[in-house]
């Protein structure tokens, strides 16, 4: 795996593990969602990089001596690395309270549509859409921002819309202890609209269930009528 010059692994698939990782919060309680890795990239490697660029983008066609093209090399990069910020975590994730009321098993919180930007792992190309989030509260709730930042800390990766909606279901799931956890993403896909079939107005759906949903069809239904219902209107 790789290492991001401190001594902390980046997992692709699974998130961070940490290492020598900053505390954020209480010391006597911290997680992994409490934990960030700040990612260094050197600076003698960053212009190496860029350079990489400049002969990829000049064998490719690009005439890198106008004023508009010039720093196009270094440009794309610092939008690669700002595109893929997930793998530093999120410091700010964590904010749950304890649920004070006497919660049904059949009571869900849904958030959405969530937008999201992520680059799948296949061609660096990039695939967008909505998200829509549910839970069904247990002990605890959570602030409902951190849902956002939830997508977005996996969006925020190379990854495939599987693997995201999967990680985050997983993530939730984990962070909450609630009954259940559903997940529903909507995103169109620029590697089969840019290239290969050219598929202009394909939109890929993915759906993923834990704990009550799993076992309740009419948790799902209800659930996908709030995120398809959405998803019309956005």
């Amino acid at each position: 795996m790789p290492n991001d010059g401190d001594g902390d692994v980046i997992d692709i698939r699974g998130g961070l593990i940490p290492g020598p990782l900053r505390q954020v919060t209480d010391p006597e309680e911290t997680t992994e969602w409490e934990q960030v890795s700040p990612r260094h990239i050197d600076p003698a490697d960053w212009e190496r990089f860029e350079t990489y660029v400049s002969e990829i983008f000049d064998a490719f066609g690009m005439d890198l001596d106008t004023p508009g093209t010039r720093e196009t090399p270094n440009r794309f990069l610092k939008a690669m690395f700002d595109a893929t910020s997930g793998y530093e975590g999120d410091e700010k994730l964590l904010t749950a309270f304890p649920n004070e009321s006497a919660e049904s098993e059949y009571n869900q919180v849904v958030e959405g549509g969530i937008s999201f930007y992520a680059l799948c792992e296949h061609h660096a190309l990039p695939f967008h859409g909505s998200a829509y989030l549910g839970y069904i509260p247990h002990e605890r709730i959570i602030g409902l921002s951190k849902l956002t930042r939830l997508v977005r800390l996996f969006a925020r990766r190379f990854t495939v819309q599987e693997w995201m909606g999967r990680s985050i279901a997983d993530a939730l799931f984990d962070l909450m202890e609630p009954h259940g956890v559903a997940v529903y993403l909507e995103a169109e896909h620029l590697c089969t609209q840019m290239r290969g079939v050219r598929e202009e107005h394909s939109r890929t759906v993915t759906t993923f269930w834990r704990g009550a949903y799993e076992e309740n069809a009419d948790l799902r239904r209800e659930f996908l009528e709030l995120a398809r219902n959405g998803s019309r209107t956005s």
